[in-house]
């Protein structure tokens, strides 16, 4: 079953407020194959919008093991520093039919304890063809 159009302009709750720690930090660089130096990476944010993308999925009864992760885009009002809590609110901005599969376009806007938007995560995921 294709993903429902209706899908498109829908925001989905926020993820829960997650501290940017040091720690975390080193262990994101070190999974990612890096050295930590102190500063938190360009990518950290992903940590973020799959926490959105993953409510998104369950909220919409969409299977994981259908998905694959198509591109990935970061805007920056400012860096994320350690100290940090986050959280990030996913929005689906277009579905549209390719070959079988449906590409679902999302952003998901990053914002500190404040309420400031901090980053923009565009991402697309291609669902691949079966139930939803």
């Amino acid at each position: 079953m294709p993903i429902d159009q209706s899908l498109v302009g829908r925001e989905f709750p926020s993820s829960a407020p997650r501290e940017v720690t040091e720690d975390h930090v080193r262990a994101f660089v070190e999974a990612t194959g890096g050295e930590y130096a102190g500063q938190v990476p360009p990518t950290y944010p992903i940590v973020l919008t799959f926490d959105a993308m993953f409510a998104f999925l369950d909220a919409e009864q969409i299977d994981l093991h259908r998905i694959v992760h198509g591109d990935q885009k970061f805007t920056y009002e400012r860096p994320i520093e350690v100290g940090d809590v986050l959280t990030a609110t996913l929005g689906v901005s277009g579905v549209r039919s390719l070959g079988g599969a449906d590409i679902i376009r999302t952003t998901s806007e990053v914002r500190d304890a404040g309420g400031a938007l901090v980053c923009t995560a565009a991402a697309t995921l291609v669902h691949g063809g079966g139930a939803a």
